[in-house]
């Protein structure tokens, strides 16, 4: 049973918010939680601006990687925008890559595969870029922590640009530019973006280089950032500061896509024209087809969607990602089911290492973030292969524990690994796994408590279903776009009575209708199944949940988070 936290709100700074802002009192009150504590500040976080982007020369390393990009552009020197397989790597490559054409250059790409290279920069690709002629190579999400692969390059005559986010080691690759917010004594100003926000700020200096009215150029910008806030949503970064100002406009951008990939992929994930996604549609109905091809094939096909001018072949190519993505769910599920029998079949440990011979290795990460969400434990699923003798993991968190600097304790055992701290990666011989696992539960033991395995749910406010009014919900659709670092409002009701006869769809979600002081919503439950079991018309019960719209019924419905018997969700702090 989670633990709901009622959140303590400052009244007098939400009172003085609505008041001088004329703001209804619970969105000065979600305000206020968020951090956003003044008039000024409330107006930049509800009515983000292009302004609000920061100057791409502040982030170090972006002189020296415009001067050797024009230059390039200039000289018809050969391109390699090297990238990797998920959603915010292909995204960085194809905004990228149209940037340097609009600089009158041209740049090839290559992206990993993700079962046969894995994760990261190879030598071997270098090498071949060498025979090919190409001069400069510059990265998107990847290369930080490939000094190895840099210095051949360099040896080969090879310049090379890195543009990552991920945490650097203690000495930078030597690169004739290193753009990442978050290596020593970058004072970039926000260290949160995603890759494809990295990317998009090169592309902004390469471009804000060009002698172009102003008006072009942001015009540009506008339609790079379509693809950004589908990258920045993707990789989970925090949608505050600047990547809540690149999501609010790249999703604005998709109500009138021009791309025909694009508008391709939005028509197959059920998005009539005309339709802005949220930030959570992005996440569970775009993301996911995109991601499919990497996870399932080969992640050329997103960037071929994305680079095709005709229709018929954009339409196509959606058709294949949505196939893809249809295998992915069915290996996932079917990986899942044996994971999760494999782990009550004993007790729970503090972490979970999973393994299994043959898994398919691009299902591991989502297959971990299932597993974290049923159990809360920080957990590595691993796929055997005794033909290679190695194995691959990919490993999820909770709030507390920090997964790569786990794996920095036992840096030996593996032949790569990387990650932050809520998702990282490893190959290691498959000998080793008993030894992981072992290791790993016991430096897990030594840091976490009773306390953290009990999930928190943050509530934000009391919210009576009478509340739950278009004028309300319209006024607090301002706090979006929504995600990590700028969760949607979560709010819980009590004494909610359940009209009907609980019922389950597909095997695995629970739909309930309740009711409260004369007024009945629809409310959905995913993944929540299990909670039928001793509900019947009648039950009274405590519900923590989100408000959204119905689109089938109209008005609004709820999106269940926990349940508990009446009263029950009061006993937290």
């Amino acid at each position: 049973m989670a633990r709901w936290l009622r959140l303590p709100a400052d009244a007098a700074l939400a009172g003085s918010l609505s008041r001088e802002l004329a703001l209804p009192p619970l969105l000065a009150r979600l305000l206020v939680l968020r951090g956003v504590t003044d008039a000024p500040a409330a107006q930049r976080f509800l009515r983000p601006s292009l302004s609000d982007l920061h100057d791409p020369g502040l982030m170090s390393g972006m002189r020296a990687a415009v001067e050797r990009l024009r230059q390039a552009c200039a000289r018809g020197e050969k391109i390699l925008i090297y990238g990797d397989y998920d959603v915010d790597g292909t995204t960085a490559v194809v905004l990228l890559r149209k940037a340097i054409e609009l600089a009158g250059g041209c740049a090839d790409f290559h992206v990993p595969h993700r079962l046969r290279d894995g994760y990261g920069m190879r030598e071997e690709v270098i090498e071949r870029a060498a025979r090919e002629a190409v001069r400069v190579i510059v990265s998107v999400d990847t290369g930080i922590r490939e000094a190895a692969v840099v210095e051949r390059g360099n040896a080969l005559g090879i310049d090379s640009i890195i543009t990552d986010h991920h945490l650097p080691e203690a000495a930078l690759p030597p690169a004739l530019a290193v753009l990442n917010p978050n290596q020593p004594g970058c004072d970039y100003p926000d260290k949160n973006l995603s890759g494809a926000g990295v990317a998009f700020k090169l592309a902004q200096a390469l471009l804000g280089s060009l002698d172009w009215p102003t008006a072009r150029r942001e015009k540009v910008l506008l339609s790079l950032l379509r693809l950004v806030a589908i990258g920045t949503v993707a990789d989970v970064v925090p949608l505050v500061g600047e990547n809540r100002t690149i999501v609010k406009f790249g999703l604005d951008g998709l109500r009138h896509a021009v791309n025909p990939g694009l508008k391709a992929l939005l028509a197959s994930a059920g998005f009539a024209a005309g339709r802005i996604p949220t930030a959570g549609e992005v996440a569970f109905r775009v993301a996911p087809r995109l991601n499919a091809a990497g996870r399932m094939d080969t992640a050329s096909a997103v960037i071929e969607l994305f680079s095709v001018a005709e229709a018929e072949r954009a339409a196509a190519l959606a058709a294949r990602l949505d196939g893809l993505n249809s295998d992915r769910q069915h290996t996932e599920a079917r990986i899942l089911d044996h994971a999760v029998e494999m782990v009550a079949a004993k007790p729970l440990p503090p972490l979970l290492v999973v393994a299994g011979e043959g898994w398919h290795r691009g299902v591991m990460g989502i297959v971990a973030s299932r597993l974290v969400e049923r159990f809360h434990r920080p957990t590595f699923v691993v796929s055997i292969d005794s033909e290679s003798g190695f194995a691959h993991g990919s490993g999820r968190s909770i709030p507390p524990f920090h997964l790569l600097e786990s794996l920095e304790s036992v840096a030996e055992l593996f032949l790569r690994f990387g990650g932050h701290r809520q998702a990282a990666g490893f190959t290691l011989e498959a000998v080793r796994v008993d030894e992981l696992r072992q290791r790993l539960e016991t430096y897990a033991a030594q840091r976490l408590t009773a306390e953290d395995f009990i999930p928190e749910l943050r509530i934000d406010a009391d919210l009576p279903l009478a509340d739950i009014v278009d004028e309300t919900m319209h006024a607090l659709a301002a706090l979006e776009p929504h995600g990590y670092g700028n969760p949607g409002p979560l709010f819980a009701s009590s004494g909610l009575t359940l009209s009907s006869e609980p019922r389950i769809l597909k095997e695995k979600h629970l739909k309930l209708a309740l009711r409260q002081d004369g007024r009945t919503l629809s409310a959905i439950g995913w993944r929540m199944a299990e909670h039928a079991a001793g509900l019947a018309t009648g039950s009274v019960l405590d519900a923590a949940f989100t408000v959204e719209p119905d689109d089938y019924r109209g008005g609004w419905q709820l999106v269940l988070k926990d349940l508990q018997p009446a009263e029950a969700g009061r006993s937290g702090p």
